[in-house]
C-alpha cells in the first residue's frame, strides 16, 4: 500500500542525502569528523567495504546478491499475505527493506557503504540511516510477533498453514490416532 511505499522512499531519500552531505562535509575535516556532543556522539564518515561492523570486508558481491534475495522474499511476503499483515509487521519489514536498499545502492554504485553516525561514549560501530532503519525494523518485528497479540496471531496461522494435513476427511486428529491404534497398533 501507499503507507509501505511511502516508508521506502522516504528513508531511502534521508538515507542517500544524509550520506551525500557526510562525503561531501565530513571528508574535508580533520579525522572526518566532528564531534557533536564531545566524548559521547560524533559525526565520522567512514567507507565501509564490508557487512555490520566491518564484518566479511570486500565480499561486495555476495552482499549485492543477498541484499537482493532478502530484499526479493520480504516483497514477495508482503505482497502475498498482505491481508493477513497487520499495520506494525508491514511497518517493520518495510523499514528493513528501505534499509537494506539504501546500502545496497551503495555498494552496487560506490563498492562500498558510507557510515557517519559515531556513538564515541560506547565506542559503538559507525552506522548510517539505512543501518539504523534496519536495525529498528528488526527489533521492533521481533517484539511486535513475541509480544503483539496481532504478531502473535500471524504466527500461529503461517504455522497453521505449514503443518500437514494427515487426518481422513471427517475425523478429528484424536478420532484418526484412535483409528491408527486399532488398525494395527495393538499388535504383538
Amino acid at each position: 500500500t501507499m503507507l509501505e511505499l511511502l516508508i521506502i522512499i522516504v528513508t531511502l531519500v534521508l538515507d542517500q542525502a544524509s550520506k551525500i552531505i557526510a562525503a561531501d562535509w565530513l571528508s574535508g575535516l580533520p579525522n572526518a569528523t566532528y564531534p557533536l556532543f564531545d566524548g559521547v556522539f560524533e559525526l565520522s564518515y567512514v567507507e565501509n567495504r564490508g557487512a555490520a561492523f566491518g564484518m566479511l570486508q570486500n565480499a561486495r558481491w555476495l552482499f549485492i546478491l543477498l541484499t537482493l534475495v532478502a530484499c526479493g522474499a520480504l516483497i514477495y511476503l508482503m505482497i502475498k499475505k498482505h491481508a493477513q499483515m497487520h499495520k506494525m509487521l508491514r511497518v517493520c519489514l518495510s523499514l528493513i527493506i528501505a534499509g537494506a536498499l539504501g546500502n545496497f545502492v551503495d555498494r552496487l554504485f560506490l563498492g562500498y557503504v558510507r557510515d557517519m553516525f559515531y556513538f564515541s561514549l560506547i565506542d559503538f560501530a559507525v552506522f548510517n540511516v539505512a543501518d539504523a532503519a534496519i536495525s529498528v525494523g528488526g527489533v521492533l518485528l521481533v517484539a511486535d510477533l513475541l509480544f503483539s497479540k496481532k504478531g502473535k496471531a500471524f504466527l500461529a496461522e503461517l504455522d497453521k498453514k505449514k503443518a500437514p494435513d494427515t487426518a481422513k476427511k471427517g475425523e478429528t486428529p484424536s478420532e484418526q490416532s484412535t483409528a491408527d491404534t486399532e488398525q494395527g497398533g495393538n499388535e504383538r
